[in-house]
């Protein structure tokens, strides 16, 4: 399980918009610890061990052959590297917003999911003329088009299982929009207003799509913040308060101890 005693480094697209390398020839401390990252990352398993697995967010993936994970910035990340093979993607958060507009990767990234063997050989192909391109001539321009081709093709498995809706599409909004305010704006009416509809139609929507209220997903949004801070952060709790907008800590206290079932304090001394 995930646990530190300094604060969870961050590591940083330091100087190239897109880095690619393999698992089997990558740094190993890009793996081997916990970190967060301020940049997209794809990685691409073609080959796993009978015990692969990795963690984001307080969660543990076992992985099995020919799977992607899309990561988020802001993951926690951690996964020990057991002689798994497969491709490693850093894509700055501008190059991806280009390449890539599937809005269910703001917040919580994409879990490992099965590439169907069906494109597996146009995925290979594409990153065959992405890895001749990134070691030959470096042109960002025609890197980014691989890259945006190669995101079509695995997103396009993703959203091929069932077709976006209208509602759907308003609750992808929706998850855009908390991800951008809500250590500001806590209240649904804000939200409602965002997306041009009633704070009772939301709900609705909210409700019948994801069987919760939007109260509940924007608490759920700061209590996955509050649980990264307390696990690997330095901040004292009242700082973690005020960090994600509660002007009071004491309420903060009560809040997080009210979803979690346990104290903030209690949690951090467990990590």
């Amino acid at each position: 399980m995930m646990n530190s005693g300094k604060p969870i480094p961050v590591h940083n697209l330091s100087y190239q918009d897109f880095q690619l390398t393999t698992l089997e020839n990558g740094c190993a401390e890009n793996f081997n610890d916990i970190h967060r990252h301020n940049f997209y990352e794809i990685i691409w398993f073609l080959e796993t061990q009978k015990d692969s697995s990795l963690e984001l967010d307080f969660e543990k993936y076992d992985l099995i052959d020919n799977q992607i994970c899309i990561l988020a910035p802001g993951q926690v990340f951690n996964m020990k590297l057991q002689g798994e093979r497969g491709y490693v993607f850093a894509i700055s958060k501008e190059i991806f917003q280009e390449i890539c507009d599937v809005e269910m990767v703001l917040i919580d990234g994409i879990k490992p999911f099965q590439l169907p063997l069906k494109v597996k050989n146009t995925c290979e192909s594409l990153v065959a003329l992405m890895e001749k391109e990134y070691h030959d001539e470096y042109r960002m321009n025609l890197l980014t088009s691989y890259l945006k081709s190669f995101c079509i093709v695995i997103t396009g498995e993703l959203l091929s299982q069932e077709n976006i809706s209208g509602d759907k599409q308003r609750i992808q909004e929706l998850i855009k929009l908390i991800e951008g305010h809500y250590l500001v704006e806590k209240e649904t009416p804000f939200y409602a207003e965002k997306l041009n509809i009633s704070s009772h139609h939301l709900n609705d929507i909210v409700r019948l799509g994801r069987g919760t209220t939007v109260k509940k997903m924007i608490a759920q949004r700061l209590l996955l913040e509050a649980k990264r801070e307390l696990s690997f952060g330095t901040c004292t709790v009242k700082e973690i308060a005020f960090k994600l907008g509660f002007n009071d800590a004491s309420y903060f206290s009560r809040f997080f101890k009210k979803h979690i079932g346990k104290s903030p304090e209690s949690f951090k001394s467990e990590k």
